[in-house]
């Protein structure tokens, strides 16, 4: 089972990570991703992929499963490495053949942003979707954005919504997966022929998917009906989310993280990137 797992599917686990407040993971994660995009130097990136490495590792979650959630953005990931590669100019140049020009600074910086795109993906992952069930993540979430209530902000159908669509995220793909093979196995080819001709090969996947799609969204909406759902208006928990000091430890833990990221930026830079 766990080798089918994709982006968005919770993994079970006991470890210190899966423990903390879903409160405070999310909280961790928005600060992660600020120290992320706030790293300006090789050594500050050193310290982010150390730092992400030992929060997978405490996770207990095989590399692999981190690994297999990159691959939808794949395509992104390349598509802006090679932007950068040509297209961003430099003093130390390379390679020069005609107009294509490739400088030292161009792949610095295009390493620098697949690492960026990769460490983004596992502090969604390690901190959420991975060890965080979507009822603990969607009670998260609407708690921490109650005080919206107030401005007749419905919150409790905006984490509703939000995780749903999340947790469906794994499900689309396997879907689209074997829409795939089964367009294959009767002949269709989805690898040669023109640009038109592969657009026009795609319509036997899209609208089995959308009819799936929509199938069981009518589904899932009868069976919330049957089970009486009426939003959360009045809603109960079976389990209320309490934080403890080590939610609190850790995300301090977080924090001095960000604060050291700042600190190799100015004193330590050993190479500084524009990105």
């Amino acid at each position: 089972m766990r080798s089918d797992i994709t982006f968005g599917q919770y993994v079970e686990g006991d470890s210190l990570i899966h423990r903390l407040d879903p409160r405070v993971k999310i909280l961790i994660s928005l600060v992660f991703i600020v120290v992320i995009f706030l790293a300006r130097s090789l050594t500050a990136f050193v310290l982010l992929t150390a730092a992400a490495v030992v929060f997978v590792l405490m996770t207990k979650i095989p590399p692999r499963l981190i690994l297999k959630a990159m691959k939808p953005l794949m395509f992104i990931i390349v598509f802006t490495a090679v932007i950068n590669i040509f297209f961003m100019p430099g003093d130390h140049l390379i390679f020069e053949f005609h107009f294509i020009r490739i400088y030292r600074e161009g792949i610095v910086n295009a390493c620098l942003i697949v690492l960026r795109i990769m460490l983004l993906i596992v502090a969604t992952s390690v901190f959420l979707t991975y060890t965080t069930t979507p009822l603990a993540l969607t009670d998260a979430l609407e708690q921490l954005l109650n005080p919206l209530k107030k401005l007749r902000v419905p919150v409790h159908e905006f984490s509703m919504m939000m995780t749903i669509a999340l947790r469906f995220i794994p499900t689309l793909i396997d879907e689209t997966r074997k829409i795939i093979n089964a367009q294959t196995a009767r002949g269709a080819d989805f690898t040669t022929g023109s640009l038109i001709q592969r657009g026009r090969a795609l319509i036997p996947i899209l609208i089995p998917l959308f009819i799936s799609a929509f199938r069981r969204a009518d589904e899932l909406a009868t069976a919330m009906e049957c089970r009486c759902y009426t939003g959360g208006e009045g809603r109960t928990r079976m389990n209320s989310l309490k934080s403890e000091p080590k939610d609190w430890a850790f995300f301090c833990l977080i924090l001095a993280l960000g604060a050291g990221v700042v600190l190799l930026n100015r004193f330590f830079p050993l190479l500084n990137v524009t990105i």
